[in-house]
């Protein structure tokens, strides 16, 4: 008899067969509840491990021995085993039925019923008027408002000196990135959920103006290498606590709490994760890096030019502690990359890239990284294309990620794709609501579209959360001004923004007639804020109908790198310069198609 026939004759081919789809059903029940016995991750794993290694000695045993109705015996000399084989082949054969309709029935259950309450739809995201190679691959889109949403609050600071806020402020921004890989789940942004820090606000506010579900807030004491964690999970509805615990660790396991928590809160909310889906980070292995990773970030996030300048100090000595921490590439590379902004520094830009690259070079498909790069291809470089190739592999890595959301629609905006770039400023303040750029980009494109009530709207309400930002200040006076409403636009800015002020009242009073006072405020807007506002002054002359000095301004403005002049190919104050042989010139320089 041949090997063939030998192994169908020992039932091999159905032990095969009977291991197979056992084992798959065994891994899909256990992976349904060792969550709901708060059983860790990696017992699924084992489980898999072992079902895989005892393949192989099944079928040995298999073939050794027979599964005959008197039980199990050594198996027998072929003329002797006819008729037993043939009883207990058609008892495999029908166990092998019954489990396959099982695993048919239960897959049919996940894939179609019980998967459309979790995935969210994933709608097109180009709009009739695109033509460009922006509509190639559909990128993954964030979790819709029907998905579960969480705000992670920053945790408090319990320790005894209360000089480690910036180490429970890190914490929570690490839990916070951890969720957001998480398709299924909207998770709100860094800028809205921190927020609140500080204020007296309930948590059934907080979750109304975020718009989230769920809450998840907690404390950190730290006295030299102790830790204790507790976090809560709130459900907005009723206030209800869903799950909360304590955690004492040593500082040496803060990564392996970081994974239990976000692993606790995935089991309380009921999502289902996939192999593919688990959660992972970049880390380093230096607890003096990581400590001072969380310093620098919290300088990074204060936006001032003392904290970016302390933030670039922070940094630069965590990837010397590091060289190859991903993230403190990453986070250097954006304080960099601010701080030059705010300088018109080159060198500082050149020094971001290169951490840019960096970073990209130690792990060349991690989202931030490539987030980062296009950025700094979009605002300083107007590598449109390159720009492109890396916020769409950003967004394809990690859909949550707001800030990729902002920089793809400023790039679709600058290519005058203005319906599209909406889209994408939407799909931005789903995940970081109360986010300035988001705020500004909304507005600005709502008034492009001729929706100007609306954005004017938008851009009011962000103002009166964020009075002192210079992006919203002249967003907001530069809409009134355009809709016919100067009176409106002179109550914008105050004493504490000057640039802001001076900015609206230059183009106000000339639309109401005024020029010496238009005049005025411009002069002293070139001389005071002529660094920074180079695209902003080429504005207010192109609205007062001085063209020659409106392209000074604009090559002021090329020449210092200026994130403005994004704004030339659907800025409506440029209107009066479009004809001039000059505007061509400038809009070929920058590489766009008018």
């Amino acid at each position: 008899m041949s090997l063939l026939a030998e192994l169908r004759r020992r039932n091999v081919f159905r032990m095969a067969g009977l291991y197979l789809v056992g084992a798959w059903l065994i891994v899909q029940v256990a992976e349904t509840l060792l969550p709901a016995f708060d059983i860790p991750g990696w017992v699924l794993r084992a489980i898999i491990v072992l079902l895989a290694i005892g393949f192989v000695p099944a079928l040995v045993l298999s073939w050794i021995f027979e599964l005959t109705p008197e039980g199990l015996r050594r198996e027998a000399p072929m003329a002797e085993a006819p008729a037993k084989s043939g009883v207990v082949a058609q008892r495999m054969n029908r166990t092998i039925m019954v489990l396959l309709v099982i695993a048919v029935v239960y897959f049919s259950v996940d894939k179609f019923v019980l998967r459309q309450d979790v995935l969210p739809e994933t709608p097109s995201e180009s709009g009739p008027e695109d033509t460009s190679s922006a509509q190639a691959s559909p990128m993954k889109q964030p979790a819709t408002d029907t998905s579960p949403s969480i705000a992670v609050l920053p945790f408090l600071d319990m320790s005894q000196a209360k000089d480690q806020e910036y180490f429970s402020d890190g914490l929570s921004e690490e839990l916070l990135n951890l969720l957001a890989q998480i398709p299924q789940l909207r998770v709100i942004a860094r800028t809205s959920s921190f927020s609140f820090k500080g204020k007296d606000v309930d948590i059934a506010t907080i979750a109304e103006t975020l718009g989230v579900s769920h809450v998840l807030e907690g404390s950190v004491r730290k006295a030299g290498n102790t830790l204790r964690i507790t976090v809560q999970l709130i459900r907005a509805s009723d206030s209800s606590h869903l799950w909360s615990e304590t955690f004492d660790r040593d500082l040496a396991d803060i990564f392996a709490v970081q994974d239990e928590i976000a692993e606790r809160v995935v089991t309380a909310l009921k999502l289902k994760l996939l192999p593919s889906q688990q959660l992972t980070a970049e880390r380093t292995g230096n607890l003096e890096a990581y400590n001072t990773y969380l310093l620098g970030r919290q300088y990074l996030a204060q936006g001032s030019p003392e904290g970016l300048d302390r933030a670039v100090e922070s940094l630069q000595r965590v990837v010397s502690l590091d060289p190859n921490y991903v993230q403190g590439w990453i986070a250097l590379g954006f304080a960099e990359a601010y701080r030059a902004d705010l300088r018109a520094d080159e060198a500082g830009r050149a020094r971001a890239s290169a951490a840019a690259e960096r970073a990209l070079k130690l792990s060349p498909d991690h989202p931030t990284a490539l987030s980062l790069r296009g950025f700094m291809r979009l605002a300083f470089q107007r590598d449109w294309a390159g720009a492109e190739a890396d916020l769409r592999r950003a967004l394809e890595q990690e859909s949550n990620d707001a800030q990729a959301r902002f920089y793809y629609g400023w790039l679709l905006a600058v290519r005058g794709q203005i319906a599209q770039a909406l889209q994408q400023a939407d799909l931005g303040v789903a995940i970081d609501p109360l986010d300035v750029v988001g705020g500004v980009m909304q507005g600005t494109f709502l008034v492009a579209l001729g929706r100007q009530d609306e954005g004017i709207a938008v851009l009011k309400r962000r103002m009166e959360l964020n009075p002192g930002s210079v992006f919203l200040g002249v967003s907001l006076a530069r809409a009134l001004v355009l809709v016919g409403r100067p009176k409106e636009a002179l109550d914008v800015g105050g004493e504490g923004t000057p640039e802001i002020s001076l900015y609206a009242r230059a183009m106000a009073q000339h639309s109401l007639g005024d020029d010496a006072a238009s005049r005025a405020a411009l002069e002293r807007l070139q001389r005071d804020f002529g660094s920074g506002l180079a695209y902003q002054i080429a504005q207010v002359h192109a609205w007062r109908g001085e063209p020659d000095e409106a392209f000074d301004w604009l090559e002021r403005a090329y020449t210092q790198n200026d994130g403005g002049l994004s704004m030339v190919g659907y800025d409506t104050m440029l209107d009066p310069l479009r004809n001039d042989p000059r505007f061509a010139a400038l809009v070929k320089k920058l590489g766009l198609a008018e």
